[in-house]
């Protein structure tokens, strides 16, 4: 499986490359994007808000999220590869501009001035620390699951576990036609862990100190 793996992530870092350069080619603007982000803020911009499809789980912290990770997200969306009809129907209705734009806001709006106080090192239990190198995750979300090896990948430290756990199980199940996500690189990852495993899994994920957050949106307009 290991091996199988390695070719997977062979391909999809091949691929990606060249998705990250077409991206590069559209520049976002963040404050376009602030402009744009109305049909947004009504869940992402509310601290813990839960969404109730295809279960009951907070909506993921986006603000410091990397810009090129929510394009590639917003156009899997827009193709069908992430099939959750909400976001599918948003999705459809934004331009490549529109998608850099509000990128590009996202990831500005997580960034402060002051120095985050450090946290000690979360080390995982054994059984995680196992999960973890049985997926070889870090080699493509980087160190402490925060510094990506490639724009389109996400940060996930910090992130929400039970988001994290439907995202997962979502690629485990990549042919249902209401929440399913068809990736080759998660779906060989998910596939290889019972679901306790994998909400063991996001259970530690969260706990990491990461950049993510919720920015408040202080009027809806």
């Amino acid at each position: 499986m290991n091996k199988l793996l390695t070719t997977v992530f062979a391909f999809a870092v091949a691929s990606v490359t060249a998705v990250s350069a077409q991206a590069e080619a559209i520049k976002g603007d963040a404050k376009a994007g602030a402009d744009k982000n109305a049909m947004c803020i009504g869940c992402h911009g509310i601290y813990r808000y839960q969404a109730s499809f295809p279960e009951v789980y907070k909506v993921p912290k986006i603000s410091g999220q990397g810009a090129g990770y929510i394009v590639a997200a917003l156009t899997a969306y827009k193709k069908g590869e992430r099939k959750h009809p909400t976001m599918r129907s948003i999705a459809d209705s934004l331009s490549e501009q529109d998608m850099a734009d509000l990128a590009a806001f996202y990831e500005a709006s997580g960034k402060t001035d002051a120095a985050p106080a450090p946290k000690p090192a979360h080390e995982p239990s054994t059984a995680v620390a196992e999960l973890l190198k049985k997926g070889a995750c870090l080699s493509c979300h980087g160190e402490g699951f925060a510094k990506p090896i490639d724009p389109s990948y996400p940060k996930v430290a910090g992130q929400y576990a039970d988001y994290l756990f439907v995202s997962l199980k979502a690629y485990k199940d990549d042919t249902h036609q209401t929440w399913g996500r068809a990736n080759g690189i998660m779906g060989g990852v998910a596939k290889q862990f019972s679901n306790a495993e994998l909400k063991a899994l996001s259970k530690y994920i969260e706990s990491l100190d990461g950049e993510l957050k919720t920015v408040p949106e202080r009027k809806f307009r």
